[in-house]
């Protein structure tokens, strides 16, 4: 039992290895997600956590939990199976976009220049796994008084949700038509996370610990080890996507 209490937790190794990962150069490294599907108990942790770290509003959900129901009465169960945008090798969503704002960065990952996107939703259409959403400019505190009273007085409800986020490295004040309202938005692995060191806070937040993530191009990392296991698989493989998030099954 000592021994069992003394192993790492796996959030210490990952970070580790995400500071290993860091001293490359951004091309040589390959960032991907493994999701242990017998872990994930369906608690939406990761779900809420994507919400608050991206002050994400209505409707925009990067990492939604897909609730699966399988086999019949009376042997009957459910799986849970998180889906993030699957960071695809060979995205879809890419070359439909008419004004190519929408690309993957020198890291591999799918991104949305925000400044570029013209509202067509094109790349909504050509992703085959729903991963991206719309930023209709809707807030939690629609049509609430103006002053209504939010911590002590201190500010408004609607004054927190408009607060600065800060993906892909930018401050971005969401108000009147300012990006990224009428912009499509997507899981972007935490990229501002990343450049500061930590670990995407979906990863950090899970309580199972069925997400990690890491370089699979570092041969020592805990998500080279996972993609090796004989039972992982990758969602819709035969659209010849290559995405980078992995599953255990």
């Amino acid at each position: 039992m000592l021994g069992v209490l003394e192993q790492q937790d796996v959030l210490v190794r990952m970070h580790a290895e995400l500071q290993r990962a860091l001293k490359k150069k951004p091309e040589e490294r390959r960032w991907v997600m493994v999701i242990d599907l017998r872990k994930c108990v369906g608690c939406h942790a990761c779900t809420i956590a994507c919400v608050a770290e991206n002050k994400l509003p209505p409707g925009v959900v990067y990492r939604p939990v897909l609730d699966e129901e399988f086999g019949s009465y009376p042997n009957v169960t459910r799986r849970f199976i998180p889906r993030p945008c699957m960071q695809c090798d060979e995205p879809p969503c890419v070359p439909v976009c008419p004004v190519n704002a929408t690309y993957k960065n020198n890291e591999g990952v799918t991104v949305v220049d925000y400044d570029q996107c013209i509202g067509c939703r094109y790349c909504v259409t050509a992703c085959p796994y729903g991963a991206r959403t719309f930023d209709f400019g809707l807030t939690y505190t629609d049509n609430t008084p103006d002053n209504f009273p939010f911590l002590f007085g201190q500010a408004n409800a609607d004054d927190y949700e408009r607060h600065a986020n800060y993906e892909y490295g930018e401050n971005r004040q969401r108000e009147g038509e300012k990006s990224p309202i009428g912009n499509v938005r997507k899981c972007h692995f935490c990229l501002h996370r990343l450049a500061e060191g930590m670990l995407p806070a979906c990863t950090t937040t899970c309580i199972g610990r069925a997400t990690l993530f890491g370089d699979a191009n570092d041969p020592d990392s805990l998500v080279a080890e996972m993609i090796a296991s004989p039972n992982v698989m990758r969602l819709k493989e035969e659209l010849g996507t290559e995405p980078r998030v992995y599953y255990l099954v």
